[in-house]
């Protein structure tokens, strides 16, 4: 399973982790081939319910590719629980519907880790509460050697806890990755004069009039504001602009 599923692990988290994966890869599968061979024979624990978790950031994101992943684990479809928000907290109404559902021995799918979240910390602790407060067990798609009903002696668990850690620091990064070309390129885009926001409204048809009144002092800001049916600080934020406008 371990060699048939090799490719996963090239393709997960990006280029710039090629060579962590490379090594976590290598030193897992030498490591977990020495555990195969003393727990030959074993079998797989079947648990007495079966669960799955989708989550997507926003609406407009697409759940197809999760929910395809978890219907052919043949979990059933009143099992399947779905949010349609950030992960940058886990108070989510249908993960704390779920949560509030499991029960020992249950099982949990997900298609990868960052479903769960994108924080390392917060990763590695709701993990604990699901495994040891929770006592389920919980199997990653996207990560074969992520699945706690393999491996319950303490190699085994020593062996996830070490891929969870690399993936939990690739998911966090990946965000913090994310956030930083989403600076880059809200600061490119308004060094090419890109305007954020919704668009300003356009001058009352007696602006021109009134500011001209008030620039001569014929009336108050307070009176051509009025005049303008705007308030007194638009207008002279406004008239800040047109006065700019004029020197071009």
């Amino acid at each position: 399973m371990l060699n048939t599923r090799a490719g996963e692990l090239g393709r997960w988290g990006g280029p710039g982790y090629t060579c962590i994966r490379r090594s976590l890869f290598n030193t897992l599968s030498a490591t977990r081939a020495g555990a195969g061979r003393k727990a030959k024979g074993g079998t797989t624990t079947i648990s007495s319910n079966t669960y799955g978790y989708i989550r997507v950031s926003t609406r407009e994101q697409n759940e197809d590719r999760q929910l395809i992943a978890l219907r052919e684990m043949s979990i059933p479809k009143q099992n399947i629980f779905m949010d349609k928000q950030s992960g940058k907290d886990f108070n989510r109404p249908q993960y704390k519907k779920l949560v509030r559902k499991l029960k020992p021995d249950d099982l949990l799918y997900i298609k990868s880790i960052d479903r769960l979240k994108r924080n390392y910390e917060e990763i590695q602790n709701q993990w604990r509460v699901l495994t040891k407060e929770k006592k389920i067990d919980i199997v990653v798609l996207d990560m074969p050697l992520l699945d706690t009903r393999r491996g319950k002696d303490l190699m085994g668990t020593f062996l996830s806890d070490i891929v969870l850690q690399v993936l939990s620091f690739v998911a966090e990064n990946e965000r913090t990755n994310i956030r930083q070309r989403q600076r880059e390129g809200i600061a490119a885009a308004k060094a090419r004069g890109v305007r954020f926001g919704r668009p300003p409204r356009p001058l009352p048809e007696n602006y021109h009039n009134a500011y001209q009144r008030w620039k001569a002092g014929a009336i108050t800001g307070t009176a051509a504001a009025k005049k303008c049916g705007i308030p007194l600080s638009t207008f002279r934020y406004r008239a800040e602009i047109y006065e700019k406008a004029k020197l071009l």
